[in-house]
């Protein structure tokens, strides 16, 4: 997928396949199962040319990683426990971008009512805008391979783990 997203166009395997051999000997045959592998999954759509395919990504890298962070966060017990753990572990340079970010979405939000009262799910920032900014639905499926023949690419491993079947 790295590959698929840093091209931000359609392409075919033979290209995924010389720009992979810039750093390592990599089979086509390899390239075009894991392609075929992510179209199968719904990562990639793929569009017949000639006797070839051009692979695109469905959804953009920070789709991804919006849904990532969601999933994550939406396993914990404790929501607010781990929002202040994750930003404990935040450069100062992401903790700024989170405040951009903030900012951001809090740009697009209505003007509030003086009536209304928030809920429990607005006041932790779970309200309305933040489901428009984040991704659809089909975004929300287990992580990627890296790249074409990397670990975890291949059939019979979990996608999102590493060669020693730990997750990310």
């Amino acid at each position: 997928m790295t590959r698929v997203w840093e091209w931000n166009r359609p392409v075919t395997v033979r290209e995924v396949l010389e720009d992979l051999q810039k750093e390592r000997s990599i089979a086509y045959t390899t390239v075009m199962t894991v392609l075929d592998n992510l179209h199968q999954k719904g990562w990639v759509r793929r569009e017949a040319e000639g006797r070839a395919y051009r692979y695109e990504a469905v959804s953009t890298r920070a789709a991804y990683a919006a849904a990532l962070m969601n999933e994550a966060w939406s396993a914990s017990d404790n929501p607010a426990a781990a929002l202040v753990a994750f930003f404990g572990m935040m450069s100062p340079e992401q903790r700024q971008a989170l405040r951009d970010a903030v900012r951001m979405v809090q740009v697009d939000e209505p003007a509030e009512d003086p009536e209304d009262t928030e809920g429990p799910e607005e006041a932790a920032g779970q309200g309305e805008p933040a489901e428009q900014a984040g991704p659809v639905e089909e975004d929300r499926t287990p992580a990627p391979p890296e790249a074409a023949g990397e670990p975890g690419a291949g059939e019979g491993h979990e996608p999102g783990a590493n060669a020693g079947g730990k997750g990310r």
